[in-house]
């Protein structure tokens, strides 16, 4: 996206405008456009130029919203937690069967440390507009992990809610893999003992149970057929390897296509390069080594 002003700022608005506006009420395809739009442009400063243009457009004030949150989660802290949960507030009313605005507030509340009452309100307006928001379902995770003043048992609480609800192609289907990863990767930051014997995580349990679903289903042409189907392939690649299982990653490097995410694969050093790496390892039928 463009960062001059004027014409190419306007087109920007343009395009973004479009591009979000096509997808109608496909709240899955919505909210992966508007995550990915609003992240990439967060400093261009195509969200004020677009609500400056359209004060009173939902998706503009949901889209400046989401450019506000994605400075704060990157920063630690809102610019302005007042105007942004204003805004989604009113982008809520302006289109009342939305849940992008919920999604927006429940990543503000990441930042600003809501309890744990007003999370789960927050969740329940999500939810009840799309039952299975990927999106929805990582900022929640995010909330409750450890590294952002929850706990691994809070994570476990919730994994184990959830799981039996969610159907195995669903939109979010993959948080509870997603949080093996971030467990995983956790013990890896700490190094000594913990990051030696990190690998044990995936050997038996519901771990292991998720890991073998997932490996089994996931990479068939057409199981999955949400926005965001390319981001978990890349947690399911990860997580093969990281569990010592390369051989059995390589039927979804194949459906990724050399498709790589930053993260997990960032944990360690460049993104595309360990990709790579471990598409390599994957192609030789090696099941050696750790992310």
């Amino acid at each position: 996206m463009s960062k001059r002003n004027g014409s190419g700022k306007a087109a920007d608005v343009t395009l973004v405008s479009a591009l979000l506006a096509e997808t109608g009420d496909d709240w899955d395809r919505r909210g992966h456009r508007m995550s990915v739009l609003a992240e990439a442009t967060s400093d261009a400063g195509v969200a004020s130029a677009w609500l400056s243009r359209e004060p009173a457009s939902p998706d503009a004030l949901l889209f400046h919203s989401w450019a506000g949150l994605a400075r704060g989660l990157r920063d630690g802290h809102l610019e302005d937690a007042g105007q942004v949960i204003g805004r989604c507030h009113e982008a809520a009313e302006r289109r009342p069967d939305d849940p992008l605005p919920w999604v927006v507030l429940l990543g503000v509340s990441r930042i600003e440390r809501y309890g744990q009452n007003d999370v789960n309100a927050i969740w329940r307006e999500a939810t009840q507009r799309d039952r299975w928001h990927r999106e929805a379902y990582l900022q929640m995770l995010a909330y409750l992990s450890p590294e952002e003043g929850g706990s691994s048992a809070a994570v476990l609480d919730f994994v184990d809610v959830v799981r039996t609800r969610i159907p195995a192609n669903a939109p979010c289907a993959a948080v509870e893999l997603t949080a093996a990863v971030r467990q995983y990767q956790g013990l890896l930051a700490q190094g000594g003992v913990r990051a030696m014997t990190a690998g044990q995580l995936w050997q038996g349990g519901q771990i292991a149970a998720a890991l073998e679903q997932a490996a089994a289903l996931w990479a068939k042409p057409g199981f999955f057929q949400h926005a965001a189907a390319q981001a978990d392939l890349n947690v399911l690649a990860y997580a093969l390897c990281a569990a010592g299982r390369a051989a059995d990653a390589h039927p979804v490097f194949q459906t990724l296509q050399g498709m790589a995410t930053s993260w997990p694969w960032d944990a360690d050093g460049p993104a595309l390069q360990r990709f790579e790496q471990h598409q390599s390892k994957s192609e030789r039928g090696r099941g050696i080594g750790t992310p």
